[in-house]
């Protein structure tokens, strides 16, 4: 697939070449095409040449990517071929680049693949969210497996002073004297208490 510019300043006969291959995947079932190579052509010779990496797509589909460049800022999806090539003396940028070599219909492009990354900025940020929201998770089990019930016994018995109302043919059951030198004292066998489960 070649775009022709023809003569720009001192370039003569400018032309951008796309070297492009299709093959059959037994995977996915279908036909894909590769962007295998980049020439640049000028003053009717091949002057640079550029291997193209992570460029595909099915090939009833088009590719498309916001920037496909050979500069490192832009993921540098075109690659110099050699280190002896003039490559290096190129930089080379598309900006909202689509390309599709095979099965055009009508001039128009197909449903088009795009080049998003794996980890774009939403991705990462959905990761990391996922991550705190698992810590919180973890961290609250934590909490919930180490608590530790009261089972503390509280006796509260009765206070000296007070005493349940009892009818008085019972009082002569309830108080028995003690046997001591001075005064007479009484003691109350049957004292109230409760318990009190937390």
């Amino acid at each position: 697939l070649s775009l022709k510019f023809g003569d720009i300043g001192n370039l003569k006969g400018l032309v951008i070449r796309f070297l492009l291959t299709t093959s059959y995947y037994q995977l996915s079932i279908q036909n894909w095409f590769n962007l295998h190579r980049l020439q640049l052509v000028y003053n009717h010779s091949v002057q640079a040449t550029f291997n193209a990496t992570r460029i595909y797509a099915p090939a009833s589909y088009s590719y498309h990517g916001e920037h496909v460049s050979s500069l490192r800022r832009y993921d540098a999806l075109l690659v110099p071929s050699s280190a002896n090539d003039l490559s290096k003396l190129w930089e080379v940028t598309f900006i909202d680049f689509q390309i599709q070599g095979f099965n055009v219909q009508e001039g128009h492009f197909a449903y088009a693949k795009d080049c998003a990354s794996f980890f774009s900025p939403a991705i990462l940020m959905g990761l990391v969210m996922s991550l705190i929201l698992l810590l919180v998770l973890a961290y609250a089990l934590h909490m919930l497996i180490h608590l530790k019930s009261l089972d503390r016994l509280y006796e509260c018995k009765a206070s000296p002073a007070y005493f349940a109302k009892m009818r008085d043919n019972d009082i002569g059951d309830e108080k028995e004297p003690l046997r001591s030198s001075g005064n007479e004292s009484y003691e109350l066998r049957n004292q109230q208490f409760c318990k009190i489960y937390i």
